[in-house]
């Protein structure tokens, strides 16, 4: 049998034409988003609801399931953003203004945001984890939440990381599925975020790996707008 030639990869380089900066890439991104915004606008929230119903239903039966199935027991894993430029007060005071405010810079910062607003059993977050898309709540989130994580291997000393807030994430029948512990502390010339996230046991790994770089792409996205706000 022989065997197939090897062949190079192919690559493809922007040479001329366009006059403004950035990669083809970067070109894609702008096209995805500005799409995307037209579509979330022209649907509004009820209409997307009713677009992603019964994915909505197949995923939160799977986050049932799959909490059930892990008799309260979760797996964490953490994402970690260093930024420069910015305190972790200045974030923090945009992300309260946010969540309290406009919708958009919430939905803008991933492109799995579908809803994100204050619900009657808390705030609501219809977005993906993992493959499944999702509606949950977010309740007590702050300091008053943390008794869940005193204990918790992922608490950081407050010393270097005073800014610490956490929430169980529940669906609309109080079944706890994840809960969320987010530390801020200041460097030098920025600060750091360390995000977890805890899934249930019994989800398969790519849950919590997506889940990691769901945080990556909205957190990011956040700092940059909170950045760009206060300039």
């Amino acid at each position: 049998m022989t065997d197939k030639p090897a062949f190079p990869p192919v690559t493809v380089t922007l040479e001329s034409g366009p006059t403004g900066s950035g990669s083809i890439d970067d070109f894609e991104l702008f096209y995805a988003r500005r799409a995307l915004d037209r579509f979330r606008a022209r649907l509004g929230r009820q209409g997307l609801l009713d677009l992603l119903a019964a994915d909505i239903e197949e995923g939160n039966a799977f986050l049932r399931e799959s909490a059930l199935a892990s008799d309260g027991r979760f797996t964490p894993g953490t994402t970690v953003l260093a930024t420069r430029g910015l305190t972790s007060g200045e974030f923090l005071a945009w992300m309260e203004k946010a969540f309290a405010g406009d919708e958009k810079p919430l939905l803008d910062a991933h492109p799995e945001h579908y809803v994100m607003a204050p619900g009657a059993a808390g705030f609501n977050v219809v977005e993906n984890i993992g493959p499944h898309v999702c509606s949950f709540y977010m309740g007590g989130w702050g300091t008053d939440a943390m008794a869940w994580a005193a204990d918790a291997d992922e608490l950081l000393p407050e010393s270097d990381f005073p800014h610490t807030m956490s929430s169980n994430l529940f669906l609309a029948d109080g079944t706890v599925v994840g809960r969320a512990l987010t530390q801020f502390g200041d460097t030098a010339d920025g600060f750091t975020a360390s995000l977890t996230v805890y899934v249930p046991t019994s989800c398969p790994p790519d849950v919590l790996e997506h889940h990691l770089r769901h945080y990556a792409v909205e957190f990011r996205n956040w700092i940059v707008a909170a950045a760009a706000a206060r300039a």
